[in-house]
């Protein structure tokens, strides 16, 4: 049973940057990508992606997004993807992005993220918070921060994008999330790049040691799935299982697991 504190779920005392941004001026919806595991054929997670209201690309959405509405924005990313997901009957986990410049203080700004999953009877225990590494941050104790609070609430925590930006390893020395999703710049033509393959399997061993799961992102072809397997990597996401589905949940290809 999920527990929902009070104190965070009642209307009084939300984050005051939260509440007084900028209204947003325009809308959006959300398309869903499977995240699978090879183990048993299944799919671990869905990732909730920024779509135009007709399923229009991210950079539409994105590209709108600016310093007096990115509070509001990151607020309702939440509560809609929440929404979405439950609408579909979404029995895996749901991975969502957030801006971790959007966040005064994690307590209080998940207030809404908290009603949401309430509202729609949807366990906090299923959601996982992406934050990319690439992502400029304004205060890096204050992101680890939020992933720390976000831990203590019972999400689970990710970091995407793994090896696309230069903060990765001293993010990693000072948390340790759930789960980090390699760049699909390393995964790409892995199975026929020596370089890629030493610094995968590289990353692999580390976050063993670390207890970090890898998902590996932006799978294209049947060369890189087997490829990562062998690695032991085994949650994938990427083209070659599915693409993301607009207000859907992407099917599977019977083909795509096959090795």
């Amino acid at each position: 049973m999920t527990i929902f504190p009070s104190s965070l779920t009642s209307p009084q005392g939300g984050c005051q940057g939260c509440q007084q941004s900028e209204p947003l001026g325009f809308d959006f919806s959300f398309a869903y990508q499977p995240i699978v595991d090879l183990r048993d054929r299944s799919v671990f997670a869905h990732e909730a992606l920024v779509r135009g209201i007709a399923g229009e690309g991210a950079l539409s959405v994105l590209d709108q997004v600016t310093e007096e509405n990115r509070y509001r924005f990151d607020q309702l990313c939440r509560t809609r993807a929440i929404a979405g997901a439950a609408n579909l009957n979404m029995q895996t986990h749901l991975s969502i992005n957030f801006m971790p410049n959007a966040v005064y203080r994690p307590e209080l700004c998940i207030r809404t993220t908290l009603e949401a999953a309430k509202t729609h009877n949807f366990p906090i225990n299923r959601l996982i918070f992406e934050t990319l590494e690439s992502e400029h941050v304004d205060n890096y104790r204050h992101l680890t921060n939020i992933l720390r609070e976000y831990r203590e609430f019972g999400f689970k925590t990710a970091i995407d994008d793994f090896g696309a930006g230069y903060s990765g390893l001293n993010l990693l020395a000072d948390f340790q999330p759930d789960l980090i999703k390699l760049d699909m710049a390393l995964i790409r033509d892995v199975d026929r790049d020596r370089v890629r393959q030493a610094i995968v399997r590289g990353v692999v061993t580390m976050c063993a040691e670390l207890n970090v799961t890898v998902i590996a992102e932006g799978i294209e072809s049947a060369g890189e799935r087997d490829f990562l397997a062998d690695c032991g990597i085994f949650l994938m996401q990427g083209y070659w299982f599915a693409k993301p589905a607009f207000k859907a949940l992407a099917q599977v290809a019977p083909e795509a697991w096959t090795r």
